[in-house]
């Protein structure tokens, strides 16, 4: 259950979800392949991903760089298009959608982290914070708006603009414009990688609490062991291949795994 100051914060409804519901897929890949460029130019960013994210879990990818856990991230979040294969989001099959379908299932199925924020300058972090919502001319629940600001520790701060806030304060503000809309799944694109330490620990908290708490489905893409931690689950890739699941990770059995990626290669 999630804390703010000595106040206990109980999501909106209280969860009756059984396990087996706890089981449902969020999102799935089916022979999921992106190539860029042809001939000998050609570049393999996916090869054939098969791989399924379950409802109310935190699943981290990691890899190497180039290895194409971005571009996964993009492809399932509909930000990118596969050169072949399936995505099926929320059980929609979002493969073939027109742009304006694709654009009304971002706006209304998926939540978005990243790590460069992506506020508007010119707004408040109120106004951020709604903004999907007023494009799509959707109400705000009030009383799920106060638990998301709250938990984050905003609420002194919905005045300020982006310039005005630090980066932590501006990735808590991105964080609660991910939630409010209570997506089906949120992609979160190395959310600590501008943070220091202490404000990344704060974010990675919030994100465990939110799966925990809220139920919330969260796909993020990570370089960092600590970030990892914090999974249900870690997937690795390497030349666009899933090589390696673990479940239930912790920074020493991810660590140990990075090192074995490391190690080079012998032939024979």
């Amino acid at each position: 259950m999630m804390t703010s100051g000595t106040t206990t914060v109980r999501p909106p409804d209280e969860s009756t979800e059984s396990a087996g519901e706890r089981d449902k897929i969020a999102a799935r890949a089916i022979g999921l392949t992106k190539t860029y460029g042809d001939g000998q130019a050609r570049v393999t960013a996916l090869d054939h991903v098969d791989v399924e994210f379950a409802s109310g879990r935190l699943t981290a990818i990691m890899g190497p760089s180039g290895s194409g856990k971005s571009t996964l991230m993009h492809c399932m979040a509909a930000l990118d298009t596969p050169t072949a294969g399936r995505v099926i989001i929320d059980g929609v099959d979002i493969t073939h959608l027109k742009d304006k379908a694709l654009t009304r299932l971002r706006r209304d199925r998926l939540g978005f982290v990243f790590q460069a924020y992506n506020l508007i300058p010119t707004l408040t972090a109120h106004e951020n914070i709604t903004l999907p919502m007023d494009i799509a001319g959707a109400n705000v629940e009030s009383g799920w708006f106060d638990t998301v600001i709250d938990t984050l520790g905003i609420r002194d701060r919905l005045t300020h603009r982006p310039d005005e806030l630090s980066g932590g304060q501006q990735q808590r503000v991105a964080c609660a414009r991910a939630l409010l809309g209570r997506p089906a799944i949120v992609f979160a694109d190395e959310p600590t990688g501008n943070l220091d330490s202490r404000a990344s620990a704060e974010i990675l908290s919030f994100l465990r609490a939110s799966v925990d708490d809220f139920g919330q489905t969260i796909v993020m893409v990570t370089h960092d062991p600590s970030a990892a931690s914090y999974a249900d689950r870690v997937i690795f890739l390497v030349d666009g291949r899933i090589v390696h699941d673990i479940a239930d990770p912790t920074m020493p059995v991810v660590l140990a795994y990075i090192q074995e990626l490391d190690q080079p290669r012998v032939e024979v």
